[in-house]
């Protein structure tokens, strides 16, 4: 089969020719038919400190996909050859104290399918049948193929929050902050405020229902005057840049929320007696998908038809085209990129 690997410790990937994967008994076999194409498939193309750290080549990349499975092990019984998939990328070891207590999206032995083992850019991958999540004929490939990304936005906009009828922020309009517009829009939001410094991902959010999606230089002026003053009642915190995390802890009111899923580069400074213990906020730090309730909510909200994904997806190529499709990521004129493989 045809697979895109990163061979070396060194900027770049290959495609090459490699073995189609054996399964175990308690693993399938997934003809992949789309692929999302991630910031982390570019910090690892690009061989950064981060992925110098991680990542042990040579691997399969890629992790997030959708496809067909063509072959179940002999202990997997509620998947079969032919069913419509898409997969949990966070393999966890099920028998830690946090994943015995329905914590394990922390789970500290977890390994990630295109950074710790191979991936799904690839015509085939295998993954244990516990991480399949079968998708509704209704579902496109490519809507199944980026449901890590979108559970990552729902996680951040749903998890302990209460969004209907609330003012809602969210700071930096990536596929995730975009994907997490839409979301709260169909959630019930009273007002949603998007910020970022790019003119297209902006256009992309008010595509997705911001009622306002503004500059950060712009922010304060419109939260004061959608909120009469008081502040948002939930920031989605999605880029991880510094000056976005004290904005968003600065225009959410006392009493609030903030949702954390950006992650700085560096170690930053927080007042955390001016930012956070004097406002009375709560701050909720996010990582990955919740196994596997943030599942059924994508299910869900993709089944009532009011959240649509799609117009996220701006750019879709062959496997071969990756070097552009790692381009039009870097250049930041693209919205969620989508490998089409079979």
């Amino acid at each position: 089969m045809k697979a895109l690997i990163k061979e070396r410790a060194e900027p770049g990937f290959v495609l090459r020719d490699v073995p189609i994967p054996a399964i175990r008994d308690n693993e399938v076999l997934i003809r992949v038919r789309a692929a999302g194409v991630c910031g982390t498939d570019v910090h690892i193309h690009e061989w950064d400190p981060w992925a110098a750290g991680r990542c042990r080549p040579p691997f399969t990349v890629g992790h997030e996909f959708s496809g067909v499975v063509e072959q179940v092990g002999a202990l997997v019984q509620d998947v079969k050859s032919g069913d419509r998939v898409t997969a949990e990328g966070h393999i966890v070891c099920g028998r830690c104290h946090l994943c015995r207590t329905g914590n394990s999206h922390v789970c500290p032995n977890t390994r990630i399918i295109g950074v710790d083992r191979d991936g799904c850019f690839a015509e085939y991958i295998a993954m244990p049948a516990t991480n399949v999540w079968h998708l509704d004929d209704s579902v496109p490939f490519e809507i199944g193929g980026i449901h890590d990304p979108m559970g990552n936005a729902f996680h951040t906009a749903l998890h302990d929050t209460e969004i209907p009828g609330k003012t809602v922020l969210v700071t930096g309009c990536g596929p995730i902050g975009i994907f997490a517009v839409g979301i709260c829009v169909a959630a019930g939001a009273s007002r949603v405020i998007a910020s970022d410094v790019n003119a297209t991902r902006l256009a992309l959010a008010r595509q997705m229902g911001a009622h306002h999606a503004v500059r950060p230089e712009e922010l304060s002026v419109v939260v004061d005057q959608a909120t009469d003053g008081l502040g948002v009642d939930v920031v989605l915190e999605m880029s991880g840049v510094p000056s976005a995390v004290h904005q968003a802890f600065a225009e959410v009111r006392d009493g609030g929320r903030v949702q954390m899923l950006g992650i700085p580069s560096r170690p930053m400074e927080i007042d955390l007696a001016t930012e956070l213990i004097f406002k009375g906020i709560t701050v909720y730090g996010v990582i990955g998908r919740r196994m596997y309730d943030t599942w059924i909510q994508m299910t869900q909200f993709l089944r009532s038809g009011k959240f649509d994904p799609t117009p996220v997806i701006t750019h879709r190529f062959p496997l071969a085209d990756f070097a552009e499709a790692m381009h039009v990521i870097k250049s930041g004129e693209a919205g969620k990129v989508v490998f089409l493989i079979s």
